[in-house]
């Protein structure tokens, strides 16, 4: 019976596969590099499993047989796509972990239509001057409903989170942004709005307690150091029974008095309204915007149906202002946002997809009606 020193000595070089006959074909077509690397990741299994007792002489010979194939395999993997279709079971329509909303297909035709070739991203075609790389989404954004004021600009960022450290940054560094404490959320992926708030410079100031917070305790917080007040939407958790919170509308008066922005962290960002098919305490995008909060900032790829993006919505001169200060490539968000604005049976679609189900609650879950692509 052979030793573990006599089975280590069994196994070939890379050398030696190389230059055997079948692997060498496989370097001329896969490259010398891949197949190199192949080789180590193959041979080194087979010293862990040697290691660990599980190869004999047989069962190490049987091995050594199917080597090329266990090459194959290697290289398969190393260098196919590691993004692949799944089938989602889990009864999650918007799942964070599946890649969220699945995009329609009238993106990805309008996708092949600009990407595959020159666009207009940064020109403006009637002037034939440079333009503006953000009137795609304000145009688009307009057509849905957004507030048709002049003083209402939309940005794109990565994704939410980048969305609400860059209005913070911009709006607050350096001084204090007032929260309740039971709004301290965290969100899927250990984001956590403490968190993102250090990141961004501003100090956080908790007011209230976890389960109820007066807009007096706004009030007695607000001092020379004050630069926003911050209403995050609890969109995967409740509080109820003994609980209580300031109304968006007090929010909005104590920040018009004392000349402070106000922004409203929404998560999700539906674009329906939500209590015409029966779902209540879930605020949208439009409700906000109307009712006079200055900044909202959502995500693009749950409610609204797109790629991965951070939205930020809001009065123009403070939109201007995160603009300035950002470092962002919205080009392919922008592309991919553009979705289905202009369809005549968008409205039919996105109630369905809402009567179905409940919305996401920022990250969780929504459901499609039949033959209606995701909301856009």
């Amino acid at each position: 019976m052979k030793t573990q020193s006599d089975l280590y000595r069994e196994l070939p070089s890379v050398d030696e596969l190389l230059r055997d006959p079948p692997i060498a074909k496989l370097v001329e077509e896969e490259g010398q590099p891949a197949v190199t690397d192949a080789c180590r990741s193959v041979l080194s299994r087979l010293r862990v499993e040697i290691a660990a007792g599980a190869l004999d002489e047989r069962k190490l010979s049987l091995a050594l047989s199917g080597i090329e194939a266990a090459l194959k395999t290697e290289l398969r993997r190393a260098l196919g796509y590691s993004l692949r279709p799944v089938i989602n079971g889990t009864g999650v329509i918007l799942h964070t972990n599946l890649g969220r909303a699945p995009l329609a297909e009238s993106t990805f035709d309008h996708i092949r239509e600009t990407a595959g070739a020159y666009s207009n991203l940064e020109f403006d075609l009637e002037s034939g001057e440079r333009g503006k790389r953000d009137v795609h989404v304000e145009n688009n954004l307009g057509g849905t409903g957004v507030p048709a004021r002049a003083e209402i600009s939309t940005i794109v960022v990565n994704n939410n989170a980048a969305a609400v450290l860059l209005a913070l940054n911009t709006l607050a560094e350096a001084g204090e942004v007032i929260v309740s404490r039971g709004e301290l959320v965290e969100i899927g992926g250990s984001f956590r709005i403490p968190d993102v708030m250090a990141k961004s410079g501003a100090v956080l100031r908790e007011v209230g307690t976890t389960n109820r917070t007066r807009i007096g305790d706004y009030e007695r917080a607000i001092n020379e150091r004050t630069r926003l007040l911050l209403r995050v939407h609890r969109s995967n958790f409740e509080i109820t029974g003994f609980a209580e919170q300031p109304s968006i509308a007090e929010l909005i008066a104590l920040a018009q008095k004392h000349k402070l922005p106000l922004m409203e962290d929404l998560g999700s960002g539906a674009l329906f309204d939500l209590k015409q098919v029966g779902i209540n305490g879930e605020p949208g995008v439009f409700d906000s915007l109307r009712a006079g909060v200055h900044v909202v900032t959502y995500s693009g790829d749950k409610l609204l149906g797109g790629p991965q993006a951070g939205l930020i919505s809001g009065r123009e001169d403070l939109i201007k202002k995160i603009c300035g200060a950002r470092s962002h490539s919205p080009g392919v968000c922008e592309k991919g946002l553009r979705i289905r604005a202009r369809g005549k049976n968008d409205a039919a679609c996105e109630r369905g997809n809402h009567e179905k189900g409940r919305s996401d609650r920022r990250h969780d879950s929504k459901s499609v009606a039949p033959g209606c692509p995701p909301t856009s």
